[in-house]
């Protein structure tokens, strides 16, 4: 092997060395890019579980608003929808039954 040769492969190990270097670098940021995704999903179905959680509250809000009525159209209304939704549950339950 010549001494131009020996040269080259020193420049080769160099330079594998520095592509392995950065490949470990690159999985470490991975790694990292990883465990702040899992923390945005973890929070991101939090606030999502709370969001249902407010939305339902807000139904509730509404419907308490609605029977409370401030106003005759307002009951009216609040009974129409009641009503309804007696008569839901009523055909559900008689599919179950039958």
């Amino acid at each position: 092997m010549t001494e131009e040769q020996k040269k080259q492969l020193a420049v080769f190990e160099v330079r594998i060395q520095d592509v392995l270097s950065l490949c470990e670098e690159q999985k470490a940021k991975i790694k990292a890019l990883e465990l702040e995704l899992d923390q945005e999903k973890t929070n991101l179905q939090q606030v999502q579980e709370e969001f249902q959680t407010l939305k339902t509250k807000y139904g509730y809000l509404l419907t308490a608003h609605a029977i409370s009525g401030h106003a005759d159209g307002e009951m009216k209304s609040a009974r129409i929808k009641l009503l309804k939704s007696v008569r839901e549950i009523d055909k559900c339950i008689s599919l179950l039954n039958g």
